[in-house]
């Protein structure tokens, strides 16, 4: 396979300090780099801020601030758009308490079968989901044995 893992996720925020706050001291994923950008390498003058949180496998969740220029911030539903990110099961459950204790809305645990989840919601409206395999994750993540294929031709064929 060409592509090796994920090196980072951009998405935009409305202000980089309370982005920091929850990703940073809510999650504990440590900023590790900031790059404030004055001009594009195409050479368009900007006022941007690029900060990095990473993940202890290496990868990142990076977010842009750019005052000034419009982007429209709106509550995400789960199914619209999330950042799911693995845990152990026992950190899930005291993230739960936590987010709780600071007044971050949360739902769940929810019970996907192969994973349990819960979601938070960011300062910027999106969704941060927290989830724990279980033990047949991995298999019922094996193509050869779950069928996704036909399930994905079946939904293409009867879909309205």
């Amino acid at each position: 396979m060409s592509i090796k893992k994920l090196h980072h996720l951009a998405m935009r925020c409305r202000d980089s300090e309370e982005t920091r706050q929850f990703y940073e001291e809510f999650l504990g994923l440590p900023l590790v780099h900031a790059i404030k950008i004055v001009e594009t390498k195409t050479g368009n003058v900007t006022n941007t801020l690029h900060i990095f949180f990473q993940l202890h496998d290496g990868s990142h969740l990076a977010f842009f601030e750019s005052p000034g220029k419009e982007f429209i911030f709106k509550q995400q539903h789960d199914f619209d758009l999330h950042t799911a990110l693995e845990v152990e099961a026992t950190f899930m459950h005291e993230m739960v308490l936590k987010a709780k204790s600071l007044n971050i809305e949360t739902r769940g645990i929810s019970d996907h079968d192969f994973i349990q989840s819960v979601y938070f919601r960011d300062p910027n409206g999106y969704v941060v989901e927290l989830t724990a395999k279980q033990p047949h994750h991995d298999q019922s993540l094996d193509p050869t044995k779950n069928n996704a294929r036909h399930i994905l031709h079946d939904w293409q064929t009867s879909k309205v």
